[in-house]
């Protein structure tokens, strides 16, 4: 029993036991999300890292400080990072500091705002999404304009961001030219942008430039950063890349119950991803196994890929009896049951036996 005479040490000489079990095989990965991935062993050693001894709460600590220094070195000087606990928080919380009471969010009808957040957007963050139907999940500035009108009409709500996706639900990726012709578009008309980089990593890295050259250099106001999907444990972050877009981002995070008591576990872990190039080696092995396992799907007769492979996502059409009796082999999503789509993703852990096992047995299933 502690009492403060006996109290735990901060850092035992031996590894603390546990009675938790492992419930799990380890060695089984499927292709349904990079969400079902562990947390990469670097994560996990920042952790520990960052463990014992107090710090300063709600982001009081120093690991929080510190974090400001590397979103910095790869946004701008003017970035700032405001850690929340998931993809969903950060979004509602950055899109809230876009927007009035009475504003409007205009965005792609496939963007996860849309359809994966369970009307979060507008229950708790009070915002009205004008979607936009898209071929490939991308916005233009003239798909902008079928939602981008009526300011100064009271009985409709008032387009006042443009929310993308980089890269988008479909595996898609905006170039920087394009990012920033949105921007400059959104900007003449009024309305600020608002990125959805759940998979930034993926982005950079199949485009092979620095996060800023498509985000704070291409115009983007705000930013939800994601980490749960390149390797962390839990966490992302709202970065704010233009100050004077926004307001009252401190509160808004407490209100949208984001805020982390024990925020260095959030911070130091996304400093594990940007000091160096985590974050790039994770996303990069993602993609390029979303590339090996795209090659071998397209030698299998009777399966199509639907949309071009840019990044870690790979979406495909199939006999919907042969993807039932593959789900019974590897974990993967239906994206449209009625069609017979589906959604192959690889995270920083597939490996290629992973997926050159993958591909060997959806060969089994569509030669029965």
């Amino acid at each position: 029993m502690t009492t403060p005479n006996n109290p735990v040490p901060a850092n035992p000489p031996n590894p603390p036991k546990t009675d938790a079990k492992r419930h799990h095989d380890p060695e089984i990965r499927g292709f349904a999300s990079d969400n079902y991935a562990g947390a990469h062993p670097e994560i996990l050693a920042a952790l520990a890292l960052a463990n014992g001894g107090h710090q300063v709460a709600y982001g009081g600590d120093e690991y929080t400080e510190h974090l400001q220094t590397l979103i910095r070195a790869h946004f701008g000087a003017s970035a700032e990072a405001f850690p929340v606990f998931n993809g969903t928080g950060a979004n509602v919380t950055a899109l809230q500091a876009l927007t009035d009471r009475w504003g409007a969010v205009i965005c792609a009808e496939s963007a996860h705002i849309n359809v994966d957040e369970c009307g979060a957007p507008e229950r708790v963050g009070g915002l009205k999404l004008l979607t936009v139907s898209t071929p490939d999940g991308k916005l233009t500035p003239e798909l902008i304009d079928r939602q981008a009108f009526g300011w100064d009409d009271e009985h409709r709500a008032m387009p006042q961001v443009v929310s993308i996706t980089q890269n988008t639900e479909l595996g898609t990726l905006y170039t920087p030219e394009e990012i920033r012709a949105i921007c400059e578009h959104a900007h003449a008309r009024g309305m600020k942008v608002h990125l959805d980089g759940a998979r930034l990593a993926n982005a950079a890295a199949a485009l092979d430039v620095p996060l800023r050259t498509f985000t704070s250099r291409a115009g983007v106001d705000i930013l939800s950063f994601g980490g749960t999907k390149n390797g962390m444990l839990f966490g992302e972050a709202v970065v704010v890349l233009n100050p004077d877009a926004v307001s009252h981002m401190k509160h808004l995070r407490k209100l949208s119950m984001q805020l982390a008591s024990k925020m260095r576990f959030v911070s130091v872990q996304l400093e594990a991803l940007l000091a160096k190039d985590l974050w790039l080696r994770n996303a990069r092995h993602a993609n390029e196994m979303a590339q090996r396992l795209a090659e071998g799907v397209r030698a299998v007769p009777g399966v199509e890929i639907l949309y071009e492979v840019q990044a870690n996502a790979v979406f495909a059409r199939l006999p919907h009896d042969v993807s039932r009796r593959l789900m019974e082999r590897y974990r993967f999503y239906f994206w449209d049951e009625a069609s017979g789509d589906v959604r192959w993703m690889c995270a920083f852990d597939t490996t290629a036996d992973d997926v050159d096992s993958f591909v060997s047995a959806l060969k089994e299933e569509m030669a029965r």
